[in-house]
């Protein structure tokens, strides 16, 4: 095979156009655009420990949490990305309080909305451990040239144009659908493009790993406390003990058991009885993804693609990953 044998992203969206013709051509930029920035956000996450900007702001955004310096280069830098690329009439980020109706000449006119959590994760950066980008796109309900109200964003997971996420690791891997499978593309540096990797994601129904923060698990629910139990059985045909392994980076830890094969779980519990994680910065996008590669993507007791969003930073549990896994954990329920 030639070594020029590659395919870049933006190849690929242009491949990929005709199964969009209502598009026109807006959502290629537009996640041309997405992979822009993405570039940025990983040179600036590679250089983090000699440019002093590891650490936190002294801020707390609307989760409650510390403000690390790196996710408001994130934030801002998918909102300049957005805001001049003019597809984009409204962008909802995880930092920011409330939807951001964007200002740019032709943002008015956008066609398309996004979610996004700049950087998932942010509290591993001062340990140099796998961070990610999550972000979402629905088409707008309100009529292009109006202002964008909180309808546009609060939309439900089946609904989605397309969604994906950026994992900055060993290597920064971007890998996103359409709702036509799923396709990841690693970032080759020596000619600054995200070349096709990983072609047509299909993620095994089986798999070994189980993924949830154990130190939890006095207060997980009965039903979860009996799936670890019989995860860490001895049992030759169903290949247990499974392995436990947890990032505390959802991206990074949803991206391994795509590719291997496992479950990531964040099920309620006292301290927070509605799960932990976002429905419209994490969980939906999420969701859409492993559905796309076969996977399964559910609260417990419903879809996480159903649920109609009440609020902008809702959150809900999630059971997601291997739709056998999947399946037996809610077994015990």
């Amino acid at each position: 095979m030639s070594q020029f044998n590659f395919t870049t992203l933006g190849q690929f969206i242009i491949e990929k156009q005709s199964e969009f013709p209502f598009a026109k051509g807006e959502l290629s930029r537009l996640l041309r655009d997405i992979g822009i920035a993405a570039k940025v956000i990983s040179r600036e996450v590679n250089k983090a420990g000699i440019a002093e900007i590891i650490g936190d702001v002294g801020e707390i955004n609307i989760q409650g949490e510390d403000v690390k310096k790196l996710d408001l280069i994130g934030n801002e830098m998918f909102t300049t990305v957005l805001e001049r690329g003019g597809e984009v009439c409204a962008f909802a980020s995880e930092e920011e309080d409330n939807m951001v109706a964007l200002k740019g000449t032709h943002s008015k006119n956008g066609q398309y909305v996004v979610c996004i959590d700049p950087l998932d994760g942010s509290s591993n950066i001062d340990v140099n451990v796998s961070i990610g980008t999550i972000f979402s796109i629905y088409r707008r309900v309100t009529s292009v040239g109006t202002e964008p109200t909180l309808e546009d964003v609060l939309q439900a997971g089946n609904r989605l144009v397309a969604s994906g996420y950026i994992i900055y690791g060993s290597s920064t891997m971007l890998v996103y659908s359409t709702g036509k499978g799923v396709n990841g593309f690693t970032l080759d540096n020596s000619i600054g493009e995200f070349c096709l990797s990983h072609p047509n994601i299909q993620t095994p129904k089986d798999g070994t790993i189980y993924s949830l923060n154990e130190g939890n698990a006095s207060d997980f629910p009965e039903g979860v406390q009996k799936y670890i139990s019989w995860c860490k059985e001895k049992d030759k045909e169903t290949q247990r003990p499974y392995s436990a392994r947890y990032i505390g980076s959802m991206v990074a830890d949803l991206h391994r058991n795509l590719l291997k094969g496992g479950i990531f779980i964040y099920p309620p519990t006292a301290k927070a009885p509605n799960g932990k994680l976002r429905l419209m910065f994490e969980c939906i996008p999420m969701a859409f993804i492993v559905e796309q590669a076969g996977g399964i993507a559910t609260t417990g007791k419903e879809r996480v693609l159903d649920i109609q969003p009440k609020e902008l930073h809702q959150r809900v549990p999630v059971f997601i990953g291997s739709a056998n896994m999947v399946n037996k954990a809610l077994s015990f329920s």
